[in-house]
């Protein structure tokens, strides 16, 4: 039996050759497996991806709040001669109205001060100007929760020394459980708007796939402003007034995408 001379250069040669030629051809068998399983997870150029069939729908929701809160900027101006004389007088009387506002529920954190201002008084002449005294401006701000009393605290804010009202402000204390309210309703109306278009189109509904919303707002504050405000904080004999709270609405806009097949 003849056997390969693995010591002569030339067949060394040509056995590290064929070695080589079978490694080649192994390492190609792989990578045109490897081609072909990772072709298969895509599509060929021009050939569109496979995506479910769906229909877009929007619904409007409503809610008619009722404010449930009140807010009232009460303001004191008190003019004197000199500085302190202006703000000791101020700062009484200020004081005698919060108290007094105390006593219909209000409580240290619905009161809050929002301007405090002091400044000259001058009158003026042919030859110039005269300091007359120094002006103290001083509001609070205060949130009435039972609006019931809303025309109490007016009347009392005027007995006890306040001599300017800017105006009431009806809003409501917790907007997001009225908005979440009209949001539900959005969706429902959509959800059976998509029902009858999909009966009448021959189609099933299914699943929602996507959802968006646009709302017009928290329900803002609804200003109150009358003459008879200003009158009775000043002591002009101006009656309480009867308060009417009215209503605001929340609206919520929403676009609700459902498969079909």
């Amino acid at each position: 039996m003849e056997t390969m001379d693995l010591g002569h250069p030339t067949k060394l040669k040509q056995a590290a050759l064929a070695l080589l030629t079978l490694l080649f051809l192994l390492l190609s068998v792989l990578v045109v497996v490897k081609i072909r399983s990772e072709w298969k997870s895509y599509n060929f150029i021009g050939q569109s991806a496979e995506f479910p069939h769906t229909i877009s729908i929007s619904g409007e929701g409503k809610v008619t709040a009722i404010p449930d809160i009140a807010t009232l900027t009460i303001g004191l101006m008190t003019e004197r001669s000199t500085v302190a004389a202006a703000q000791q007088e101020n700062t009484e009387k200020m004081n005698k109205i919060i108290a007094d506002l105390k006593t219909q529920g209000i409580e240290d954190a619905d009161i809050k001060t929002t301007n405090y201002n002091i400044y000259p008084n001058y009158d003026y002449n042919p030859t110039g100007r005269v300091l007359r005294g120094y002006h103290v401006d001083q509001n609070v701000t205060i949130k009435i929760r039972d609006l019931k009393k809303v025309s109490t605290i007016l009347e009392i804010a005027g007995q006890s020394g306040a001599n300017n009202v800017s105006g009431i402000n009806f809003t409501i204390d917790d907007p997001e459980a009225y908005r979440q309210e009209a949001r539900l309703a959005a969706i429902t109306q959509a959800r059976e708007k998509a029902e009858k278009l999909a009966e009448a189109a021959g189609v099933t509904l299914g699943k929602v796939v996507s959802f968006s919303e646009s709302s017009g707002g928290y329900p803002e504050p609804y200003p109150v402003y009358a003459r008879s405000y200003a009158d009775a904080a000043v002591g002009l004999g101006g009656a309480a007034p009867e308060i009417e709270v009215g209503s605001n609405e929340v609206v919520v806009n929403a676009t609700v995408t459902f498969e079909i097949y």
